[in-house]
């Protein structure tokens, strides 16, 4: 049986790959939204995501455009996601304790801080202004997707702590958009998913480990907080903070069941070699089924079933309903400089600086095997926003004519960062 440092290297490596390949993805996604945006087809393509769509439950209706169903509503499934892997890191990862998550904090919080401060220098007062946190985020697919392509053999301290790093930095956007872009607040609606929220921690509490009630729970309390005013992918966190982590049986005793009824299998042999004519292999395999459902956390098991759904349909359709913008668009220049310079210098300097001063005051260490260049080089991939800074960038300027501009800077910006950053790591490791 293979160790648990084996283990989890191997699901690093699985990790890796999929945030590679949907990177690939993601760019292809991007790419063709902007080719559409600026040719011929670009009316049809914005009527497309304009398509008003309408739900009705029990009288009541929620419409949304078809732009509206995938920001609002798919994103709250990766902002789950999102809440799955903070929790999960803060738990039993990277975050678990002072000593290892001071490095990627500090260097995620200086990541943040850096960017916004010279956003905000450059963009002056006014509606611009409000625009600060899009250069704050980092987008966590193309950042690992960069370093899986350019340096596949690159020591796994430093995956870990771009990762991590990254984790960190969904976290400061997540807090971004519950206190700086929720609307007027609907009272009672907000109630409402407070009530929601105590049942599922009560669920939680409870015992109750099976996942459909979270999930039709977590539906109600999307309703709900999309119709308070509170941005309605904040549910998504909400729900994943309250997936239990807890199992029936621990990997000892797993490890005994498994080997004792994989022996059954064996003994149970008909001899034609078939499961369908062995009831006794039958039951053997349903009590392992049974038995590894028990030893896995039900938020690792949605964590699971949620991630490649996340990289491969809700991502990529989010660039491509998101990053169709019209280079004939931009009305502020000064906007898009203060987005793309946040990305390509803020984030660069603001994470190697915080690293630095973090591991000169011994509150934090280097990874083992990382370089200050190949740490530096993730630092550049760290300033590839794309998705985060789309969505920020949608949500600070909704309603103003300086969409445009703003995404022009993330695209632009997110571009010289990960070539950079790719250059410099790939000359690293």
């Amino acid at each position: 049986m293979a160790s648990p440092g084996s283990r989890a290297v191997r699901s690093l490596q699985e990790f890796i790959r999929t945030e590679a390949a949907g990177g690939a993805l993601l760019v292809g996604c991007a790419a063709a939204a902007l080719l559409i945006a600026n040719s011929p087809w670009s009316a049809l393509y914005h009527r497309i995501w304009a398509l008003p769509l309408a739900v009705s439950v029990g009288g009541h209706e929620l419409g949304l455009t078809l732009h509206g169903w995938i920001n609002d509503g798919l994103m709250a499934v990766f902002f789950l996601l999102v809440g799955l892997e903070i929790k999960r890191e803060t738990l039993v990862g990277e975050l678990s304790s002072l000593r290892q998550a001071a490095l990627p904090i500090a260097a995620a919080v200086g990541g943040m801080v850096v960017p916004a401060l010279l956003y905000l220098s450059i963009s002056g007062r006014g509606i611009e202004a409000s625009g600060w946190a899009i250069p704050m985020a980092t987008d966590i697919a193309f950042a690992l997707g960069v370093l899986a392509l350019v340096a596949p053999r690159a020591p796994a301290g430093l995956r870990i702590f771009l990762a991590a790093l990254a984790i960190v930095d969904d976290m400061g956007a997540v807090a971004v958009i519950a206190l700086f872009f929720t609307q007027t607040i609907i009272w009672a609606s907000l109630a409402g998913a407070g009530v929601v929220l105590a049942l599922l921690i009560a669920l939680n509490l409870s015992g109750v480990r099976r996942l459909a009630p979270y999930l039709i729970l977590g539906v109600l309390l999307w309703l709900f907080v999309h119709e308070s005013g509170v941005h309605a992918t904040i549910a998504g966190v909400l729900l994943a903070f309250t997936i239990p982590v807890g199992t029936r049986i621990d990997a000892a005793e797993y490890a005994v069941q498994a080997r004792e009824l994989i022996d059954e299998f064996e003994r149970k042999e008909t001899g034609d070699l078939l499961v369908l004519t062995s009831r006794g292999q039958l039951e053997a395999i349903v009590q392992l089924e049974h038995a590894s459902e028990a030893v896995i956390a039900p938020l690792l098991r949605l964590e699971h079933a949620l991630h490649q759904f996340s990289v491969f349909a809700i991502m990529p359709l989010f660039a491509f309903s998101n990053a169709g913008v019209s280079f004939g668009g931009v009305t502020s220049a000064r906007l898009t400089l203060a987005v793309a310079l946040g990305l390509i210098v803020g984030k660069p300097l603001g994470i190697s600086l915080s690293a630095w001063a973090a591991v000169r005051s011994r509150l934090g260490t280097l990874p083992e095997g990382v370089s200050w260049g190949a740490l530096h080089g993730c630092a550049w991939l760290g300033g590839i926003g794309f998705t985060m800074s789309l969505f920020i960038a949608t949500l600070a300027l909704e309603g103003t004519p300086l969409v445009d501009s703003a995404k022009v800077g993330i695209i632009a910006g997110s571009l010289v960062a990960g070539v950079v950053g790719a250059v410099v790591v790939r000359r690293s490791v």
